[in-house]
């Protein structure tokens, strides 16, 4: 019974030993340093504003980025969940920092006050009032109407890049909402708002989750009934899914995905 006691202390010890040496460690942020580097840093050779570091965060001169947290701690900058930089040289008014490709970014505190209006709009670049557009169509004798209302919302999708310097961003933009009706002289045949939920059957999730409802347009008519292309795009990428809504004569519609 007492050697067992025995081993069973010694597996305690032995535990305890591992977990302390396993413990992550945090590193100790240097307040001097941070309140050091406050102020707007431009590139050394360029003079082009890079980034703005006041209180804990860093803001970038793109109306679409957001915020991020930034610490120092020993010759570290760390910015956002995963940029980290080796300082190099860091003064006053100088700053050099080393990103994960081993480039040097030389970088020196502006001190132009013209340079802070970069930084006084942090508003998502995005529609602020509703978008028309009509198109009249002449089919088999008859005269149809077509209206588009691209309608900005607040739903928010939210991107997370990093730019071309190493540094996380996240970026925001909002979603849009697109009506459509169709009349036949003053007869409504058809009227629906769409939303970017709606194509989940038709576009990959993971790419409908960072995508906005970008436009609407008429494309053509014909016994079918009248076509118009959806476009869900990634914003500030060239990625877009294209899918055709096709209205018969009489208000019913079908989804067709056309490309990528």
């Amino acid at each position: 019974m007492k050697n067992r006691f025995g081993y069973l202390m010694l597996l305690c010890c032995v535990l305890l030993l591992v977990g302390c040496g396993s413990a992550p460690s945090t590193p100790k942020e240097s307040k001097e340093a941070k309140q050091l580097l406050q102020g707007i840093w431009v590139d050394e050779g360029t003079d082009e504003v890079l980034f703005k570091l006041q209180g804990d965060s860093v803001y970038y001169p793109d109306s679409t980025s957001m915020p991020a947290y930034f610490m120092v701690a020993a010759d570290t900058l760390y910015i956002g969940k995963t940029s980290r930089f080796h300082i190099e040289k860091h003064a006053e008014h100088v700053l050099w920092i080393q990103n994960s490709e081993g480039e040097m970014i030389k970088l020196r505190k502006s001190d132009e006050p013209d340079e802070e209006v970069e930084f006084l709009d942090h508003q998502i670049q995005t529609l602020t009032e509703v978008v028309k557009r009509d198109t009249v169509v002449f089919y088999n004798g008859d005269r149809y109407h077509l209206y588009f209302a691209i309608n900005p919302t607040k739903y928010k999708v939210v991107l997370n890049t990093v730019n071309e310097d190493g540094m996380d961003v996240e970026n925001v933009y909002y979603d849009n909402i697109i009506h459509l009706s169709i009349f036949k002289g003053s007869t409504e045949i058809f009227s629906r708002d769409f939303r970017k939920q709606q194509y989940e059957k038709k576009v990959p999730s993971q790419f409908l989750i960072k995508s906005i409802l970008n436009d609407m347009e008429y494309e053509k008519t014909d016994a079918q009934g009248f076509h118009v292309n959806a476009s869900l795009c990634t914003p500030g990428n060239a990625s877009c899914y294209r899918v055709e809504h096709v209205i018969s004569f009489d208000g019913k519609q079908t989804t067709n995905l056309l490309e990528y």
